[in-house]
């Protein structure tokens, strides 16, 4: 019988492995196929990577001059001499490679273990977070690409890098890193941040500074030396560590080395002369607008010898008396009688904190604001000599209390004054209405907000300490409003004049006759008043002020020369153990004008008002102290003294 069944014909299967080899293949292929795509849609806007750009070429600088032509800051990029790797300190090379790429000298521009930690790092972070990168990443992002965290701008780095090992050595790449690399303080490469921060060649590098530098990379505007040394000593210690740990230093070397940090140049007077720069450069954006993009010089008002006063000063105060009465902040800022500022500090330390609490800060000034107060009783018609009582006063059911908490009685206005009664101050103030005092206020420079409140005579309305001065200054010039300004001159670097301060001629704002009882009545808080730790050798003027619960105290005033005035506090608010602005400010006031005033003659409180009320005049018109030709001859003297002009 016949088979029916046709022939069978079961499909045989491929070995496993050449199934495997196959797939492979067309993966690869199609990987290959991805790959060119995706290398020619990230070289679409590489740069010419056959030509490295030139150090320096795209950058600006801003450079800030003090009054006698020295420079107080250069903000913006500093390269030194070009460090060839044979020149280069061996403790340098192996400080870098211990902190920053270990298998640096390893690894074909890019390490698989540490790029795979990133990866991993950023799928748990849900976003580009860490970067993995090895010194020739780096590198290739530093002289090529943008800081942008993006992962296109990743992958670019990583060609970059693939193609930067191809046509470098070793050796070259490190050298190239190390004179490129950005070290904060506007330094560029290892030998301009060596001379900044230490005085000398990178070639002479210790293993501390060696240490300290590769230790700034991470986060050179935090860690920048002249600002932070603290922070940038404790990363060196980090990189010490590091060394150690992969055997370029040994642990007995680690361990001396580690408490042994270099010396950095610049010292907290130093540094916190950055609070006034930084003011300045505000300052450059507000009066020239169109400066981006530009290099430029800034002319200043600023004196390095009364900035170096004022810095120390505030730095006694607060490491002697400031530690065992809880004040841990201070601010000071000195100013010419027509408002030119010669120093400012805005606060302990520059480099821990750049909050600048003499521009920045609103505070309640105390009783230093009684000035505004008395001058409006003053033009009011109330005389110095006028009699009041120190009693118990109720002002819309508030009652205001003296420091004392006593009452004294009978007294007179400046007597009142000179110990900062507050039951009279409140009494005088509404006998000619609180209105009148905060107008005044206005008028002296004060752009907060005053409101005419009950208490307004006793400083509860808060104020910087910049415009206190200036309406102190309002007093030492004879009446003249004297609004704190900082910059003389704006030029480029080519010479071109961007701008000018222009002379003009001093605004009237308060009586003469006012003035010289106002004058009279603050010189009475420092002979004998509440300011008797502000007396100096010289005749001086001024007002002390302390806010509820000492979180606030305040000292300003004047001599024939010059204004200043002193905050001391706490950032949070808290208060201090029993300081008031008779104590401490006081007496950090009288530090610094004692040693700003060591080279400048003694003379009388007011010397210059007559010369600011020549310039105030019409030209042609006479006053009873001289002809106008006379007049007109002491107006140009005066402004050629303020002004360097004719």
């Amino acid at each position: 019988m016949a088979n029916t069944d046709g022939p069978s014909f079961k499909p045989r299967r491929k070995p496993l492995l050449r199934r495997i080899a196959y797939g492979g293949a067309v993966v690869g292929v199609w990987g290959a196929m991805l790959g060119i795509v995706l290398i020619a849609y990230l070289s679409l806007d590489l740069p010419d990577l056959e030509n490295l750009p030139a150090a320096g070429s795209n950058d600006t600088a801003i450079v800030v001059k003090a009054i006698n032509g020295a420079t107080l800051v250069r903000q913006g990029p500093i390269y030194g001499d070009w460090i060839s790797y044979e020149q280069t300190p061996k403790a340098l090379i192996d400080a870098f490679v211990a902190i920053e790429d270990r298998s640096y000298f390893d690894h074909g521009g890019i390490d698989g273990k540490g790029l795979a930690r990133a990866v991993w790092s950023n799928v748990r972070a849900g976003g580009v977070r860490a970067g993995g990168s090895t010194i020739t990443q780096q590198l290739a992002k530093n002289l090529f690409l943008s800081s942008d965290r993006t992962i296109k701008r990743k992958a670019q780095e990583l060609l970059l890098a693939l193609w930067l090992e191809q046509k470098f050595t070793k050796e070259q790449i490190l050298t190239l890193y190390l004179n490129r690399v950005y070290f904060g303080g506007g330094a560029y490469g290892v030998d301009a941040a060596s001379r900044k921060f230490f005085g000398h060649s990178a070639a002479n590098l210790s293993i501390a500074e060696s240490a300290m530098l590769a230790g700034l990379v991470k986060a050179p505007s935090r860690l920048a030396p002249h600002i932070n040394p603290d922070g940038a000593w404790e990363r060196a210690r980090i990189v010490l560590a590091a060394m150690a740990d992969t055997g370029s230093l040994s642990e007995a070397a680690k361990t001396k080395i580690s408490g042994q940090p270099p010396k950095v140049k610049a010292s907290v007077a130093g540094r916190n002369i950055r609070f006034y720069t930084d003011w300045v450069e505000m300052e450059a954006r507000r009066l020239a607008p169109n400066l981006r993009g530009k290099s430029l010089i800034i002319f200043t008002t600023l004196d390095p010898s009364v900035q170096r006063a004022a810095s120390l000063a505030v730095s006694r105060g607060l490491e002697d008396e400031g530690k065992r009465r809880n004040a841990s902040q201070a601010a000071l800022v000195a100013i010419d009688h027509d408002g030119a500022v010669r120093a400012m500090v805005g606060g302990k330390d520059y480099g821990k904190s750049q909050y600048n609490r003499a521009t920045q800060a609103k505070r309640q000034p105390g009783s230093a604001f009684k000035l505004f107060s008395y001058l409006a009783a003053l033009e009011a018609g109330i005389k110095p000599g006028d009699r009041y009582i120190d009693k118990p006063t109720v002002v819309d059911d508030w009652a205001p209390k003296n420091y004392s908490n006593t009452f004294s009685g009978e007294m007179s206005v400046q007597e009142a004054f000179a110990r900062s009664i507050n039951t009279v101050a409140v009494q005088v103030s509404e006998k000619i209405g609180r209105e009148k005092a905060a107008a005044v206020a206005k008028r002296l420079g004060i752009r907060t907000n005053v409101s005419p409140v009950p208490s307004l005579p006793l400083g509860t309305e808060e104020v910087r300490l910049l415009e206190l001065a200036g309406s102190y200054a309002a007093i030492a010039n004879g009446g003249h409003l004297a609004e704190p300004y900082s910059i003389v001159e704006i030029s480029s670097l080519e010479g071109e004049v961007i701008y000018r301060r222009r002379p003009t001629q001093p605004r009237t704002v308060l009586r003469s006759d006012v003035v010289e009882d106002m004058s009279a009545m603050l010189t009475s808080v420092v002979n004998w008043g509440s300011g008797r730790n502000a007396a100096l050798a010289r005749p001086a003027a001024g007002k002390s002020g302390t806010s509820q619960d000492s979180r606030d105290a305040v000292f300003a005033g004047f001599t024939s020369e010059m204004t200043a005035a002193v905050w001391v506090g706490n950032d949070d608010g808290t208060p201090m153990n029993n300081v008031t602005g008779g104590g401490l400010p006081a007496r950090i006031w009288q530090d610094f004008m004692t040693e700003a005033h060591a080279a400048i003659p003694v003379r009388p409180l007011l010397a210059d008002a007559a010369i600011y009320a020549a310039a105030a005049t019409e030209p042609g018109q006479t006053r009873p102290d001289g002809s106008a030709d006379e007049q007109k001859k002491k107006k140009r003297g005066f402004f050629s003294r303020l002004f360097g002009g004719s």
